[in-house]
């Protein structure tokens, strides 16, 4: 990849990004489109790393950031060293990944710090992306930023009323105090054989196995991971009966993304 950067900004070329398909997707909910120049311009955060991007056909301009910025953080939350035309042509074996990954072919995963993905998923849950996404703002107003676990350390259901996320508070509480346990670290959930970091995920309230599959994809970089709602069980009841097929075996999450974006969007089949 062919990095130019000009007038404080970093510019490049890329044929698998599309940031409507990977910023509006709903694995993340602090990116906001906004109008510009361009044929797409998003501002949004990673953790408390302000961004705003920009996308003319498959020119992309990360606005206001220098070499050390776009290295140590965006290159890798955009997950740009990934070849996903590579992991495309695999699923491709299949007739209808085939078709799926033809048709929004610029979705990526962003690796997403895996504190602020579990609290996202579990606000998330029984919730439309509007209200989501505002209760995620109060939060970051009422801290300055999306906060660290330590600093949610002293939360209870009472002090966090103000958030109006409803039944959610409880569980949040019961999350922040075992992110904040040595046993459930980021570094060990990572490295945990899968089925057991969805069983310690589990152990939070209010957590099962969706949001559980949403963290482990999103916020841990588990690629097997394969979160599944009413669109992924239609597909998987309609097209795979009996299992995902081979091509997809350690990216069924990636998968998963461009399956879920068909589904919804374009498969007459299924919306029928």
């Amino acid at each position: 990849m062919d990095i130019d950067y000009k007038d404080g900004n970093t510019i490049f070329i890329q044929d698998d990004l599309d940031l409507d398909e990977t910023l509006d997707c709903g694995q993340a909910f602090r990116w906001e489109k906004t109008e510009s120049l361009y044929d797409k311009t998003y501002t949004g955060f990673y953790l408390n790393h302000p961004l705003t991007v920009s996308q003319q056909g498959n020119t992309f301009i990360f606005h206001n950031t220098d070499p050390p910025e776009f290295e140590n953080i965006w290159r890798e939350y955009f997950d740009l060293d990934t070849d996903y035309g590579e992991i495309k042509k695999r699923l491709s074996q299949d007739e209808t990944l085939s078709k799926a990954c033809s048709y929004a072919g610029g979705i990526r995963l962003l690796k997403q710090d895996f504190n602020e993905c579990l609290i996202s998923f579990i606000i998330s849950q029984n919730n439309n992306i509007p209200r989501i996404k505002g209760i995620i703002s109060r939060l970051c107003q009422n801290y300055g930023g999306f906060p660290t676990a330590s600093l949610m350390a002293n939360e209870t259901v009472e002090s966090l009323a103000y958030l109006r996320s409803g039944f959610r508070a409880k569980y949040l509480v019961d999350a922040v105090s075992k992110m904040n346990s040595e046993e459930f670290s980021p570094r060990i959930i990572r490295n945990m054989p899968i089925d057991d970091a969805r069983k310690a995920l589990m152990t939070i309230k209010g957590v099962g196995p969706k949001v559980a599959e949403c963290v482990l994809l999103f916020g841990a970089y588990r690629t097997e991971a394969f979160p599944r709602d009413v669109w992924i069980k239609r597909v998987m009841e309609k097209y795979y009966p009996n299992g995902l097929p081979e091509c997809t075996k350690g990216i069924q999450g990636i998968a998963q993304q461009y399956l879920f974006h068909y589904i919804r969007t374009a498969d007459p089949l299924v919306n029928e």
